[in-house]
Parts: structure tokens; C-alpha cells; sequence
């Protein structure tokens, strides 16, 4: 299974809804960068996604975006692909 990265925040409901979708389909690890905790990542995050708003979503190297992004891709049945390839 691919690595899971989201950029987020403590408090983000956004992001704790991607994170059960994420287990919902078989993901154990979410590694989580919390953005408020340190200021860096959130740069980083703005220079890798060019947004602003969290969460954001990686499946290995691939860019998802935020939930909607998430949510939409699990609804055309691309999430679990997705997540299989190595």
C-alpha cells in the first residue's frame, strides 16, 4: 500500500473526516503534518500543493488535494487504486 501523508491542523474536521475515509478503506498510517504546530510545514506544504487550506492529501507521490478532492475520487472508484499501487 502507498504511504499516506496529510498536512493538517489539531482542530480540522475536514481533516479528521479524510482520515476515517482513509481507514475506511484500508489505510492503518496516516502520517499527519501538523501545519499549526510548525509554522515551516505550512510553507512547505503551500510550495508543494500551492494552496492554503488543509487537509492535503498524498497517496505516495500523487497529489489528491483536500477532502472534496478525496471524497470525489473515492466516489469515481480511483481512491482504492489509488492506495494499491507500489
Amino acid at each position: 500500500m502507498n504511504k499516506v501523508i496529510m498536512y493538517s491542523t489539531q482542530v480540522c474536521p475536514y481533516c479528521q473526516m479524510a482520515e476515517r475515509l482513509l481507514k475506511s478503506r484500508g489505510v492503518e498510517n496516516v502520517e499527519k503534518v501538523l501545519i499549526d504546530r510548525d509554522p515551516a510545514r505550512r510553507e512547505e506544504m503551500m510550495t508543494r500543493t500551492g494552496r492554503r487550506t488543509v487537509p492535503q492529501v498524498f497517496i505516495g507521490e500523487t497529489h489528491v488535494g483536500g477532502y472534496d478532492d478525496l471524497s470525489a475520487l473515492d466516489r469515481k472508484g480511483g481512491l482504492v487504486p489509488l492506495l494499491a499501487t507500489v
